[in-house]
Parts: structure tokens; sequence; C-alpha cells
């Protein structure tokens, strides 16, 4: 990219202030302009700066135009000119013979660009949403110019006359008021665009909207007003923008037919039957020119340099200049001569290790030079090769961890590098480690670093005498080059091709003896060094070096150094060329007259034809002779493979092509005739070398010999190129020897090609013509593009004001099987954000109409954050590492692929239902059995079941208070671990005693009457939970508010209060005041409350009698609790129920009155509150009680409490043990020393109501297991609303000998995760792709039969399918209990019957989807058992595209795909997937995030991302169970309360 930095469409962006202004102008000033101009873009000065200086310049010439605000005039400069500004003009008098064709103008590109966009106008995308403290109001610059495709020529002519001062007649240009007229009249409206909406916490947030189109400016201002529309539903208004852009057809439409389904298969692209196809005939490979023969051509180049340095030593030989521009030395043949003797002497004699000379004939040797020290490098490199030592040149590290250095590093540690060259200056300027030696560089071997200053050298004793040999095929240099993929490769050449080399380019340009050459480029590699420090001294010639940073001080000074010097040769790229043109300012006395070459390095760039014709334009004036440009073709491996000659050869004239660029897509070399606007014009790169056999093969697969008209690699058989990668073998032999063959299969020669990694074609009079780098290839859908030409594109959309020149980089990534184009713009720091972001959507819209390629990604960084390349421009690979590792920090990024991504599978169509006989004939032919199982049967059990005998709750505890009065029952610990209160029987039924009475006689309650106890978890909530049983009345717990925030919690006790009917509140004094405190009644009407009584001191009364219910199927108590969609709901639990739920947890979890257990769960629903208040007084155990509120304080107080007691037994949630896992991993050691001990632990079992995580319990039991705990101990339940109590896993590592009842480990299955997403159950093997692991939720509760069926037909399923689990069992809760009476709408979840099969049967629905496994596992009776796993929740599932997806398997694949994405939500919304992420960093990577996501969506689940929300860590949504809100963050999304770091709408 170094030399596209410049390249391009370079001329044509050059910017006036306006063209009517232009001709204006004094010629001084147009010079400084471009000047400005200049620093401009290449970031030496800042916008402000620029401006103002601007502004200075200009003032005195505004007034000329009348009636328009000056302001405007200097703001718009570019819009009004950022059209194309064609290198000739059509008013220019003819020229002579080389005046070209119109057609061939180079810049009919920008044109294209503009009249591309101008197509696009109206279609506008929804800006991201960026977190803003402040308001942005969009400028009036966010306003497009009008279409000015058709004028654009004209306007750019105007413009080149005004900077060329030509003779022609002005003519009046009516756009340019018109044009300022229409920017005053559309200010208004483009301002209003951006109007704000007042956030909660008072922030004020810019709308951010596209400004300029009417539709969106309604659309914006329908979000803030009250057009009936909400006032705050931005994001909504966006994502109906995003909508709307989405329902445009997308070009390859996608073919729709059913595709089995297992089968996810991929789109192929089909080849449009359209395409072109190569027509001609097969080429045959092309001769050069025969080598010529020289009668005096010395036998090696360093027998050159003796003859020279001998005979000639007062010769000239290099001259370096100082930043200023003035010649500090100049080094003769003699210098050279002695100075690299010593050196050699100095290297083999004086550097030795251990007695040992260090360096051996044929060692590689760094030689690390800065680029103004050529002097230096040149006798550091001639005197390896007279010690005989391999040079290595490569780029001055300068930090430690520089782009690309380390692979640098690399290439040395593989060719076994221990010494570096280097001057005085440049190893004083390197980062040194604490000793003061130079640091190791990061991936780099040890090196001794030697400086090669005068002093460090001796001179040789006078018998001594370097060998001179003839030219071998020994190495002579390394050349390092960076391939597409980063990698650094060393590219051996010998001694005989350096010689071999340099006789090519002798002949090929005509040197001379002592002819005087200005070299601009890097003399380290490529054409600077075989032009500048080998083909020099092979001909005695004197090479004046111009440094690159006196280039960017002065980008004139090589053509001043051309004229002073009277030069015959240049050796420049064409970003020098560009450069020159911007600063033109001491042009007067300059020629360019002694020039018969003007050698352009980088002519194979398709791009560098516009500043070969712009520069021609400028200095033909200045005795520039058109046919001197010699544009020449080089890559590493094959060195020089054209170049065009000089004019005294008599060579045919130079050839010019313009070719479409959808045929160069698919190979094929297309003269476009029609005018077309996507066109590439092509200059020739003159022809082969002599004595090279030049042939096109194609580029992929087997090298066939490619048709006349086809695009192909470009291979050279000559001895004058690179023999080898170094310690390279296999990719050596792909490149250096290759044998093209023709289409029958033949060799094409018996000798080897090298491959030179350039496409292109030969032309016309065997001329050749390259269309671009292997390196720069992309291959999309098949259809190859050019990063170099997408590049170009890029900048024809008016970049000066948004983003760097020559800071773009573009590159493919490889997404879901096919490679995806990404381009990275530096941001000007001044660029507002709706200025970047409508230039991004034009940039879109202009590849997407010129390469008809759609960008997957655009995104813009902070000016000077790209990675560089040692020579300015940006290092690729480097890039594209950082984008695809998340670590690039872009301040905008717009994704898109929706347009990009053609090959999703195809959406599933669901078959028609299958009746009822047909689906159970097909599962008896499959031999799959209908999926259900069953726990134990309860009434076999027989077991010394004491409770048993009483149906009531209440019965049991009187009974136990009279049995074992003194039995503790609980003991809660508090935050230190002390315990704070117990409770044995008989305490128990006093306190209940207590409450009973309270209620009846302060309470006055009736029978029947609901309850809300409102307690912290501890034993008041479990007496009081029993006092009401004893009154007669209805118990409901209710989790207290959270005096810290009370905004959020309060409500939610109010609403159960409210929707339970409530009629009294019981609670403590403390909660009382909370509950009518001035802050409760900022959140909710306190003076609503029903009747409150505390019951921190009640009197000591005893109840007269225990209440009886009639019947046992009378409601106990109800269960409140908000699931994970965000519904409150109450179920009831009658006595019976309540009962027959002890009695199996009793059974399955072998509870005695001498067990102790340990809860750390909150008691307020489901399981958690059945274990904490019902299961000890039925079973009679003893319940340690550890608040998970206290964990917060005391996080291993659990774990501790554990290891105490000793307990066998314990019960948490999936948030203690996330608590656990990341607040103690790093603490095991002390846990150890305090003695904590796990290996007590038989079962340690999750209470939860989702799909086991096993990832966590996994990542728990590694971390205890240095604690004793046993790998096989954790294992999970599952409940849910209609059944609390599905599946417990029972201790499982036996217990007493006699009981022996252990029960089989939970078995983990592999599934298909794609069959998943069509209900289907693949298993699979651990590790394979796609593959899902899943842990059973445990082992079936005795009494308990599940089976699983289909959630719309209602039809029993096979073993082999996902889905509904449903449930029967005496424990079923009884209904829903709401207060909008809608129990007739979700009837059926609570009694429903199969539509065919067992049509008796009564079984609740859990609503979440799963399926059976028979396992292979025993348990101890020698019966196997039936695995249930649970997939998730029906209401969860996404429908997308046909499939069922669950939300956590795409959360899963996000949180993988960046080390700061802390947590990740999604939901749907009109179809559209969003993807909300907490970002766990700065928010300098909140952009990061969105390429990344987007990616591993589509690479893991086929899912295109509509919306990506970066959001602060904890703003997703997290219930007590650790359960995700997903539907919460949804509403919270959609009314625009999330205050998101960042917000991406994916078009």
């Amino acid at each position: 990219m170094a030399e596209r930095s410049s390249t391009g469409l370079m001329m044509m962006m050059m910017v006036e202030p306006s063209p009517a202004l232009a001709l204006t102008l004094p010629a001084e000033v147009r010079e400084k302009l471009a000047e400005l101009e200049l620093e401009l873009s290449e970031g030496d000065i800042t916008q402000k700066g620029y401006e103002k200086k601007r502004g200075k310049l200009l003032a005195p010439y505004i007034p000329q135009i009348q009636g328009v605000d000056p302001s405007l005039q200097v703001d718009h400069r570019i819009q009004a000119s950022s059209q194309a500004a064609p290198p000739t003009s059509k008013h220019n008098k003819p020229r002579a013979a080389n005046s070209r064709d119109e057609r061939f103008r180079s810049d009919l590109h920008t044109e294209a660009v503009q009249a591309a966009l101008a197509k696009y106008k109206e279609r506008k995308m929804p800006m991201p949403s960026k977190r803003r403290s402040v308001l942005v109001q969009s400028s009036v610059e966010a306003c497009t110019p009008p279409d000015t495709s058709s004028a654009s020529e004209d306007e750019g002519s105007l413009r080149r006359q005004g900077r060329m001062a030509t003779s022609s007649p002005y003519q009046p240009h009516p756009t340019v008021e018109h044009w300022f007229n229409r920017v005053i009249q559309g200010s208004s409206t483009s301002s209003s665009a951006s109007s704000t909406s007042s956030h909660p916490g008072g922030r004020s947030h810019s709308a951010n909207a596209t400004s300029g189109s009417a539709a969106t400016v309604l659309a914006d201002l329908m979000a803030h007003t009250q057009l009936g529309v909400p006032v705050n539903s931005r994001v909504s208004s966006k994502i109906q923008q995003l909508l709307n852009t989405l329902k445009r057809p997308k070009r390859p439409p996608l073919r729709e037919f059913f595709v089995d389904d297992f089968e996810e298969l991929l789109d192929v692209q089909q080849p449009d039957p359209n395409q072109p196809k190569p027509e001609g005939v097969q080429m045959s490979p092309l001769h050069g020119d025969p080598l010529g023969v020289v009668t005096n051509w010395p036998p090696s180049l360093l027998a050159s340099l003796q003859r020279w340095g001998t005979a000639q030593p007062k010769s000239p030989c290099l001259t370096a200049l100082d930043n200023a521009g003035k010649p500090v030395y100049t080094l003769t043949y003699g210098k050279l001569w002695t100075r690299s003797q010593k050196l050699a002497y100095t290297l083999l004699n004086k550097l030795s290790s251990r007695n040992e000379p260090l360096l051996r004939p044929g060692d590689r040797v760094a030689l690390v030079f800065p680029n103004n020290d050529p002097v230096m490098f040149m006798v550091a490199f001639y005197g390896c090769l007279l010690a005989e030592l391999v040079p290595v040149p490569i780029e001055v590290p300068l930090t430690r961890k520089d782009a690309g250095s380390q692979q640098i590093g690399f290439l040395l540690g593989s060719c076994g590098v221990t010494l570096a060259l280097t001057t005085d200056a440049c190893q004083k300027g390197l980062p040194k480690a604490q000793t003061g030696e130079v640091a190791t560089f990061k991936g780099w071997p040890r090196l001794l670093w030697f400086v090669t200053d005068g002093k460090h050298v001796v001179k040789p004793p006078k018998d001594w005498s370097p060998p001179i040999r003839d030219a071998s095929n020994e190495t002579a240099y390394i050349e390092y080059k960076t391939s597409k993929e980063g990698s650094t490769m060393g590219i051996t050449v010998s001694h005989a091709a350096m010689l071999a080399h340099c006789h090519a380019l002798t002949q090929a340009c005509g040197y001379t003896e002592g002819e005087t050459i200005t070299n601009v480029l890097d003399f380290k590699r490529d054409a600077g060094l075989w032009h500048g420090v080998l083909m020099s001294v092979m001909n005695r010639m004197h090479v004046i070096s111009i440094p690159y940073s006196l280039m960017k001080v002065n980008p004139l000074s090589w053509i001043q150094k051309v004229h002073s010097y009277k030069a015959r040769v240049a050796v420049v790229k064409s970003r020098d060329m560009h450069w020159s043109l911007l600063s033109q300012k001491d042009q007067r006395d300059i020629s360019l007259s002694s020039l018969r070459m003007l050698i352009v390095a980088d002519g194979a760039n398709p791009w560098s034809i516009s500043s070969c014709d712009a520069f021609l334009n400028v200095f033909q004036a200045r005795g520039l002779r058109p046919e001197v440009i010699c544009p020449c073709a080089s890559s590493a491996e094959a060195m020089t493979v054209a170049i065009r000659r000089p004019p005294e050869m008599g060579v045919p004239p130079p050839g010019k092509a313009v070719l479409s660029m959808s045929c160069l897509s698919y190979g094929v070399i297309r003269v476009d005739t029609e005018e077309k606007l996507s066109v590439l014009t092509l200059q020739d790169v003159g022809q082969v070398m002599p004595g090279a056999l030049v042939c096109v093969v194609r580029p992929e697969g087997t090298p066939y010999l490619c048709r006349t008209d086809e695009v192909g690699e470009i291979c050279v058989s000559s001895c004058t190129t690179g023999i080898s990668y170094y310690g390279l073998p296999g990719m050596t032999k792909n490149v250096f020897e290759t044998i093209p063959v023709t289409a029958s299969g033949s060799p094409v020669s018996d000798r080897p090609f090298t491959r030179s990694s350039l496409l292109g074609f030969i032309g016309p009079d065997n001329l050749l013509f390259v269309v671009g780098k292997m390196d720069g290839l992309m291959v999309v859908s098949g259809r190859r593009h050019n990063a170099d030409d997408v590049v170009a594109t890029a900048l024809a959309v008016e970049p000066m004001k948004f983003v760097y020149r020559g800071r773009i980089a573009v590159f493919s990534v490889c997404v879901l099987h096919d490679e995806r184009i990404v381009v990275v713009a530096e941001q000007r720091p001044d660029a507002s954000e709706e200025d970047s972001f409508q230039w991004m959507s034009r940039v879109l819209q202009a590849i997407d109409s010129i390469h008809q390629v759609g960008v997957y990604c655009l995104a813009l960084v902070p000016a000077n954050t790209l990675p560089k390349a040692p020579l300015g421009g940006i290092h690729i690979s480097e890039t594209k590492q950082r984008f695809l590792e998340g670590a690039l920090h872009p301040c905008n990024v717009l994704m898109c692929p929706h347009t990009c991504v053609t090959n999703l599978p195809k959406p599933r169509q669901k078959q028609p239902e299958v009746g009822p006989a047909s689906m159970i004939v097909g599962n008896l032919v499959a031999g799959k059995r209908i999926a259900q199982a069953c726990g134990r049967d309860v009434a076999q059990l027989e077991d010394n079941d004491q409770a048993r005998k009483f149906l009531y709750m209440q019965d049991v505890l009187q009974w136990r208070a009279q049995a074992t009065p003194d039995h503790p029952l609980f003991l809660l610990l508090n935050a230190k671990g002390t315990v704070a209160s117990t409770a044995s029987c008989v305490q128990l039924h006093k306190r209940a005693e207590r409450v009973a009475v309270a209620l009846m006689e302060r309470g006055r309650l009736n029978t029947g009457d609901h309850v809300a106890l409102v307690y912290p978890p501890g034993t008041d909530l479990i007496a009081t939970f029993y006092g009401c049983l004893y009154a007669g009345c209805v118990p409901v717990t209710v989790r207290p508010p959270h005096p810290q925030n009370l905004a959020t919690t309060l409500p939610t006790v109010k609403m159960i209060v409210e929707v339970s009917k409530s009629v009294c509140i019981l609670t403590t004094q403390a909660i009382m005041k909370l509950l009518r405190s001035k802050e409760a009644a900022a959140a909710v009407d306190v003076k609503t409350w029903p009747m409150v009584l505390d019951t921190d001191d009640l009197p000591r009364k005893k109840l007269p009698q225990i209440y009886k219910p009639p019947t046992p199927e009378m409601l106990a108590y109800l269960d409140f609790s908000v699931s994970t969609t965000g519904i409150l709901a109450g179920v009831k639990m009658s006595h019976a129920a309540t009962s027959a739920l002890c009695r199996s947890i009793k059974l399955q979890c072998e509870l005695y009155p001498s067990r102790q257990i340990a809860i750390c769960l909150d008691p307020y629903c489901g399981l958690g509150f059945a274990l904490w208040c019902l299961c000890s007084v039925y079973s009679g155990h003893q319940s340690i009680l550890v608040p998970p509120l206290e964990l917060e304080s005391n996080v291993s107080l659990w774990l501790s409490a554990v290891s105490q007691f000793k307990v066998r037994v314990t019960f948490c949630s999936y948030s203690v043990m996330e608590m656990c896992t990341k607040g103690l991993g790093s603490q095991t050691e002390a846990l150890r020393l305090r003695n904590v001990n796990l290996s007590c632990v038989r079962t340690c079992m999750v209470v939860a109501e989702e799909r086991p995580r096993i990832a966590l319990t996994q990542s728990f039991s590694k971390i205890f297991k240095d604690l004793g705990l046993s790998p096989r101990a954790v294992s999970t339940t599952f409940g849910c609303r209609v059944n609390v109590a599905i599946c417990l896993q029972p201790n499982r590592l036996g217990n007493l000998a006699d009981q022996g009842t252990a029960g089989p480990d939970p078995t983990t299955v592999y599934v298909d995760m794609r069959a998943l997403r069509h209900d289907r159950v693949r298993l699979v093997e651990r590790g394979s792709p796609h593959s899902l692991p899943l842990m059973e939720s445990g082992k079936i509760l005795p009494g308990v039969k599940v089976i699983i069926a289909n959630p719309e037909t209602k039809g029993p399923l096979g073993d082999s399918h996902l889905g509904e689990i449903w449930v029967s069992s005496p424990h079923n809760a009884t209904g829903y209990y709401t207060v909008y009476g809608e129990e007739a709408l979700h009837a059926d979840h609570f009694c429903t019957k199969l539509s065919f099969g067992d049509t008796q049967t009564v079984w609740a629905r859990t609503g979440y989807l799963g399926f059976l496994r028979r396992t292979e596992l025993t348990d101890a009776s020698g019966e196997r058992h039936d695995a249930l796993y649970v997939v998730g929740s029906l209401d969860e599932t996404l429908e997308l595209r046909g499939m069922r997806y669950h939300p956590i398997d795409i959360e899963t694949s996000v949180i993988r795909a960046h080390k700061s994405i802390a947590e990740c939500a999604v939901f749907t919304w009109t179809n559209l997937l969003v993807v909300v992420v907490e970002l766990e960093g700065s928010e300098q990577e909140a952009l990061d995030l969105v390429a990344l996501v987007t990616n591993v969506v589509l690479e893991e689940h086929f899912l295109i991302v509509g919306v990506v929300v970066v959001v602060d860590p904890g703003v997703i949504p997290i219930n007590s169970r650790g359960e995700k809100q997903r539907m919460h963050l949804r509403d919270g999304f959609l009314a625009d309360q999330l205050d998101p770091i960042y917000v991406a709408y994916n078009m």
C-alpha cells in the first residue's frame, strides 16, 4: 500500500476554493494553497490549522462572488470541486502527436463514482448511535452537492486551466452560484434533523439521524414529537429505517426449495450463465530480446567494484542528502572499495566468541540501516559480499512492538542471524534494556549489534585481499518480503542472478558508464536496491539518493536534484510524482530536459496511470518528454519482469487499454466500447526483460496457460530471478519451480518458471499489462476483485474531508466459507459523525455500483492509529490481524452482512402436519420408542415415613413438636459464618402459634384470606408461614425490597401483594418502616398498602385450635415468581401437592432426622422455597440456612459452612456458584489454610429452571477439586412453574453401606446444534463441529411421569425429537393464580391431554423444550434410568429463517468472540436479531465487538445479526436465580433506556 498512498486518483482530488474562484487567484496564492493541501493530505497539519491558513490566504479574494456567505464558500470547496479534475483539458490547444484520446483519461473513475452515487441519492441508512454527553449540531457540510456527474468534466477542466494558467478563454459556469444557493436553503432542514431527546438521567442525546433526506428528517421528527409515536422511540424509528433498507431486493436472489432438516447446506454460488468467458486461443510463451554480448562485462559484481575502486577511485558513486536537501557526503568508488575491504576484514578476523571466529563464509548478517544513510548501507552491503557473508537488509525496528517486526524476527531466526550491522546514530536510537544493551525485540533471536562506523573497523594488513570469485549460484543476499497473510519470507538471490539482473537491466535501460541517476526509493530492497546499489556499481554510475524524510519536507526535492545534477535517469514511485504535483512552487527555473528515463517502479499498479498523466501535463512545459516515462513491473521473487524501454531504442509506442471491470472480475479481458462507467484504464509496463521467457497461467490450481483474452499470473523463466524462499522448500517449489502446462497437459518448456505474483496479460505489440497483484486479490463468490481498485473507488468519494488519502486499507476476511471485503480508513479528527457516516454509506454505494460487490465491513479509525509500513503506507496484514483480534479500536463501523452474505442455508419450510396414525406407524417402523419416562413408583417404596400419616404440613409440625420437641430443624448463618438463630421443633411450633393468634386477633382475618410474608431469609419467614397455616390463611412469600434500590424492587413487591389479593402484610419493624418511607412513596403509592403487621414482639398466647382444612385439595400457599420472559406468575399449591412434593424429595434425597443439609438459595419461590420452608419439617432433617445475599460480603460463607458442618448434601443456585467461581477462583490456597475441606460433600445440587450450565458446573468442580470436592458431586435439578421439582439428582457416591441406592452419574451427551434447530436430536461425538454439550437435568423424582410432546400438534414424539416436556405428578401445581381472571387462557398448561396415543392421562405443560434418552448406565437396583435433557424455554426461543434457536447458544458463541465481552443477551425484534453485549474494558473497544459478534453468529449459527448494542457491565437484567431477563432488556432497548455505549445497525 505504500505506493498506493498516493496513486489512484490523486490528481483528481486536488482541491481548489471553487472553479469560479480558481481563475481569479494569483499563481503564488494557488501554489501556497497546493502546499497546504499537501500538508493536510499527509496529515502534517491539523484541519483547524489548515482552515485558518487557508482562510487567511483567500480572505482578499472572497468578495468577488456576490451574495454568498463567505464561510460557505470556504466550507464548500470540496463539494463544489470534488468532481474529477481531468488531466487533460477539453479547452486545451490540441497537443502534438502524443495528445491522448478523450476515452483514455485516467480520471474516468471519479466521474464513474459520482454518477454511481447520483443513482443512490435517495437511499438512506440508519446511522449508528454513539453515547454522547453533548449534542452535536449537524453542520451545513452534511448537504450533498447536486448531481454533478454531468458537469464534472467542465468543472474539472476549468480548474485544471486555472492551475495551468493556459490562455484559453474563461467560460462562465452556472452551477456554482446555484449550488451555493442550494446550500443556504438546505441548511435549515439539515440541521433540524439532529434534534435532542431528553433522557432519564438528564443526558441529552443527539438523534444522530442522517440528515439531508426528507424521509429521515420526518422519521426523526416523528420520533421526537407526539405524532402518535412514543417520544423515546428513537430506536424503533432507526430499526424501521433499517428494515426499509433491507426490503430492497438483494442482488443474487435466494432460490427457495426445501432442504432436508439435517442438511443445513450452505448455498453454493452457481456460476452466472451469462458471465463472460475467455474466447481467445491459448497464449504462447513470449521471449524477451536475447541478452547482448558485452566484451568487457565483469565476471561478478565484486569484480566490477574492484575495477572501479582501483581504476577510477575519484569517480563519485553515491551522494547522500540531509533533510534540507543539501549534499552531506559523496562516496567515491575508491572510498567504497577501501571501506568495504576494511569492514570485510574486521567481520572475518576481529569478531570472535570463545576464540572461534564469530562468522564464517556463507553466514547471514542483518543490515539495520536508517533510510537517510545510504552510504553506510552501501559500505556494509559490499563489505558483507567481500567477506562472503550474506547480507539480510531489514527495516530499523523503532519500538518493541513495531507492526510486522515480530515476523522479521522470525525471518532472522530462521536465517540463523546472530550479528546485526548498524550505524552509531541508529544504535543509539534503538530501545535499550536495563543493561544498556539493545533490547531484544519481540520474536527476535539474540543478536550481537556491531557498529560499522570508522572507529570500529580496522585496516587490513598489506598482504590481505578479499577473494573476488566469478559469480556462482551461491546466495549473494536475502531480500525480505511480507506475504498477504503477514508472514515474512526471505528471498535468496544468487551471485549469478544478481549479475544477470544487472546485465539485463543495463541492456533494457541502455545504461552507460558514468551516468547520473536520482533514486527516491528505499535502497534496501526492490528497485531501489537494484538501480541504486547494484546496477550503479556495475556501470560506475553516480546515484543521488533522496531520503523519504526529505521527500516529506520537500516533495519537489527529487525534481530539483534532477535539474541541478542534470540526471539522466530518475527512479520514483507514482506517490513521489503525485507529491511533487501538489507542491510545485519553484517551478519556474526547473528543467527536466536532461531525463532520458523516468522509471516508475510501481507502474504495475493500475492506478499509477493517473499520476503519470497528471505529472506529464504539468511538467511537459518544464522540458519533460512524454516518452521518457517508463513504468516497470517487478516483484521480489521474479525481480524486474518488464520495463518500458527508453525512446532511443526504437520501440513501439506506449499502449493503453480501457477494460471492463466486471469482465476483469471473471478474469476475462474485454475492451470497453460503450463508455461504461465501471472501467479500468491501464498503461503498459513495456516489454519483457532481455533473456526472459514469460507466460501467463491460471492463478488457482494447476498452472495451465491462459487464453489470450484471459487474465492470469505472470510467470518468468530467466536467470535473473530469485532462487528460493529461505528455509521454505515446499513454498519454494510452488513459486520458484512452477512448470506451466498447455491445455493438453504438456509442459511449456523444460526450464522451471518463477511466479511473479503479478496478475496481467500480454497485449498488442507484445506489451505487458498488469491489472493487480496476487496479494491484493480478493475472490468473492467466485469473482476476483483487486484491493487497489476498491481503494481507488473509495478515494474517489470526496475523501479529503473525512479520511486521510493513502491511509485506507482494503483486505478480505473469510466468514462463512467465502471472502468478505473489509475497508478500513483513518478518519480526520474534525470530521463529524454525520459526515463520516454519510461518506461511509456513499463509499458502500460506490463500490457496490462500480465493482458489483458488497462491502462486508467499513471501519473508520482515529488518525494515525493504523499500523504503518516502514516507508509510509499501511501495514495491511497487521491491520487485518488487528481487525480479526478485535484490536483495531475503530471510531465508526458500518457492517453490511445482509447484502454480502448470499450463501446462507435455505430457510426451512415446515412440512405439512402428519396425522396420528402415520405418526405411530412411523415410530414403530423406524423402531423408535415414544419418548416418555417416569420416576420410581411412590406406592411401592417402603419407608418408615411417619409423616405420611399426616395430610397437612401443620399437622406434621405439631406432631414433631410433641414427639421430638428439642430436635433442631434450622440453623441460620450470618455473614461472619456464626449461627444467627436456630429453631427446634417446639420453638418453631410455638412461634407459629403466636403468629396465628396475632393474625386472628390483631388482623381479624378470616379463613382463606391471603397473607403476604415480606421477610429477609431467616427463621421468621418459616415461623410466619406455619403461623398462616395454623390460622387457616394462605401465605404468599415475597422478597423484601432492597433499601438501596427501592425504585426497581418495591414495585415488584407491590405488584405481588396486589395480584395475590393479600389482605394483610406480615413483616419486621425495619421493613415496615421502609414500606411507608418517603423513598418508598417516590416509587409506589404507599397509601394503598393493605394492613401491615410486624411480628417482632408478639404476645405469648396459646392458639385455641389449629385450623383443619376440610379437604387436602384446598389451597395451601401461593408461589409467585417472575419468569425469564418477565411475566409475574403465581401458582396455586394444594395441601395434597405440598405433602406429595415433600415426600418425593425425601425419597429422592434420602432425608432423615439424622441428616444435615446446607441450603444456599432464596426462600421465596419454587424449589428454593420448598427446601427452605417445607422439607425439614416434613423429613425432620436439620437445614443449615445460608442466605445468598450474605455472600456479597463474604464469598466463602457457603463453602466454609459446608466444610465446618461436614455436610453431605447441599443445594445452591447458579448465581451462588458463579459468585464462588469468580470470587474464590484464585483463593483456594487461602481457603485450604483455613481448613476448608469439601471432601465430605456427596451431592451439590444446583436448583434451576433452565438448561444446565455445563461450563459453570465444570469450572466450579475444577476450581474446588483442590479442596477435596469430588468431580462427580455437582449435579443439577429441574423444576418450573407447573411443577417445582421434576428432576433431582440423588447423592450418587453411595452413602451408608446398608442403603445402597446410589444413583448413576449425570450423563453428558453431545448433540448436533444444526439438527436441534430443526427440533431433531442427533447425537454426535465430543468435539465434532457444531456439537453442543448437554448435561442431564437430574433423575426424575418418584411419582413423576414425563413425556415429550409436539407443542403445536400435542402429539407424542419419538426419542430423536426435541419437543415440549409434559409432566404428570401428584405434586403438580393446580393452576395459575392471577388477578386478571385469565386462568382459562392458560388452563391447558395444567390439564392437557395428548391428541393421540394415551389420550386419558392429564398432563401439565412445562413450557420447556427437551428430550429423553435411555442411558447406558444402571443404578444400584440394576435398572437403566431415563435421563431428561432440558434444552430451553419455549417462550425464549427465537424463530428465525424457519428454525428454532435457543438464545443461550448464540450468547455462548458471542461471549467467546472477544475477551472484553462480559455478558451477552439476544432477542428478536421484527425478525431482526438484536445482540446486546456488556463491555468489560475501555469504551474504545466497543466498536471492535461489532464485527466479531457479527462474524461469530454467522459462522456458528448461520444468522445475520441485525443490531449490535454495546452496553456497560450490569445492564443486562438478571433475576434472583441468575437467569437473564431478555424481555425486560428488549423493552429497555426499545424504550431507549439502556444508555448504550454504541448501537450498530447492520445493513
